[in-house]
């Protein structure tokens, strides 16, 4: 049978080729070679067979004299010649995603909760329950292509569930704290839970983390995707309105980890919305961070008081340890003789992103582990950054592996509005009113690099950077 002969009758015609369908944007079948030399053939419109030929080019499965491709126009389909081994068919066959569930278990009143796994052509692979959309898992490569799980947390459900460092999840309905658990709005005073001394902290007792979102899965964009659903009542945890968040979680072949916000309300309220993931390059149970190499874009943060609420001031962090501009080992200066490092036992403070001034998605961060050669570049529309090293952690719980997570075992880098925004007249507003919509993105770039870098040059490009 002929070539054309056989994408017209819409069957392989090839010894050693099975067909199955997948499932991606374009809703096309593949038939799979298993064989050294095998063919793999595209059955499609020739317009989608055109774009899924540009995707594979763009994630790197088709590369050089490699790969052969023919478009056959009559018949629209695209034949993929693997003259090389066994590793280019299967190499073409991972770009075919299919985000993965599987029951994560119950949670104490019996509701089952399922966790995600978005993956990709490079082997990254994200893990997301819709228990607080916590991410519970994410690997990446170093620079010897060796995975490792870079985020602190949990084996299990039942330990998500007590967790009270809120590891991997979704913090709102406001992300970071509020003064003595109070705000005015519209003329009100509304009180929230204090949970954190006098102070108000990532929305509750009972935060976004702490509840089941709905979940679904969406392949009609460029990536998969795994969108989160919840609807926070009226009064829930002393806030104002009824909101509908969504939360989008994709990945793409770049390895860029996107996360998309979005929330509406029928009564005025505040919002402010993060992921609140700890990071360690090297692995989740491979000690500290304070090695790790950090740039900020930001000329200036919020100074705080005892209570680390900020004073309200915007402070220019040249000459201090907060000079974050060029790459600066985060262990370097933390110990310092500084008022500000012993109000936060170290880190724990907003920095204000350089890009806030121009809106749209702006680079805010880059974090390098010179071991592993891992590095992360973070992009948001955010005016700012919660750099978090981890100083609270004390070696009493227990994460994954049984690992002791010990002081500043993990760092987090919270984009979000600044902390009390609502009592601060001079920050940026986190009202959102009845009929508006809160929008916010953040994405996570991950590479790693032969070496260490110290930011000779500037690291800030969004260029590459590709959100749906």
């Amino acid at each position: 049978m002929s070539v054309s002969q056989s994408c017209k009758d819409g069957r392989a015609g090839h010894s050693g080729l099975t067909e199955r369908p997948i499932l991606n944007e374009l809703n096309v079948i593949v038939a799979e070679g298993a064989e050294k030399g095998s063919k793999v053939i595209v059955y499609s419109s020739e317009e989608l067979a055109r774009k899924l030929l540009v995707s594979w080019r763009k994630s790197g499965v088709i590369v050089g004299d490699h790969w052969v491709a023919e478009m056959v126009s009559r018949n629209s389909c695209i034949i993929l010649s693997a003259p090389v081994q066994k590793e280019a068919v299967l190499i073409a066959r991972s770009g075919e995603r299919k985000m993965r569930k599987r029951p994560f278990g119950k949670i104490s009143d019996g509701r089952e909760v399922e966790l995600y796994t978005l993956a990709n052509s490079k082997k990254v692979e994200i893990e997301i329950t819709n228990y607080g959309g916590i991410v519970v898992s994410l690997r990446v490569p170093d620079r010897r292509g060796e995975m490792a799980d870079v985020v602190l947390g949990y084996d299990d459900l039942a330990s998500y569930e007590k967790d009270k460092w809120h590891f991997g999840a979704i913090v709102g309905r406001y992300a970071n704290r509020i003064a003595n658990g109070k705000f005015r709005l519209n003329g009100h005073e509304y009180t929230l839970a204090r949970n954190n001394g006098p102070n108000h902290l990532h929305g509750g007792v009972l935060g976004f983390e702490k509840v089941v979102w709905d979940a679904r899965e969406d392949s009609s964009g460029q990536n998969e995707s795994l969108i989160l659903d919840y609807v926070s009542e009226d009064g829930e945890e002393g806030y104002p309105g009824k909101v509908a968040v969504r939360v989008e979680y994709s990945l793409t072949d770049e390895n860029e980890f996107q996360i998309k916000y979005s929330a509406t309300t029928d009564k005025d309220t505040v919002v402010n919305l993060t992921n609140h993931s700890y990071f360690n390059l090297r692995g989740s149970a491979e000690g500290d961070i304070l090695l790790h190499e950090l740039q900020l874009d930001a000329d200036q943060f919020t100074p705080v008081n005892e209570n680390l609420i900020p004073t309200g001031e915007l402070r220019r962090v040249n000459r201090t340890p907060f000079d974050f501009t060029r790459a600066e080992a985060i262990g370097s200066r933390i110990n310092q003789d500084d008022l500000q490092l012993k109000f936060g036992m170290g880190y724990d403070h907003n920095w204000v992103l350089n890009g806030s001034m121009v809106g749209g998605l702006s680079p805010a961060a880059k974090l390098a582990e010179p071991q592993s050669g891992r590095t992360m570049e973070i992009f948001t529309t955010e005016p700012g950054i919660q750099f978090y090293s981890g100083n609270f952690l004390d070696g009493s719980v227990r994460g994954k592996g049984e690992t002791a997570y010990g002081r500043r075992s993990g760092l987090c880098l919270e984009t979000q509005h600044f902390p009390d925004s609502p009592n601060q007249a001079n920050f940026p507003s986190t009202v959102l009113r009845a009929g508006e919509r809160y929008e916010s993105t953040t994405v996570f770039k991950f590479s790693n690099v032969s070496q260490g870098w110290r930011g000779e040059e500037s690291v800030f490009d969004a260029r590459g950077i590709n959100v749906d």
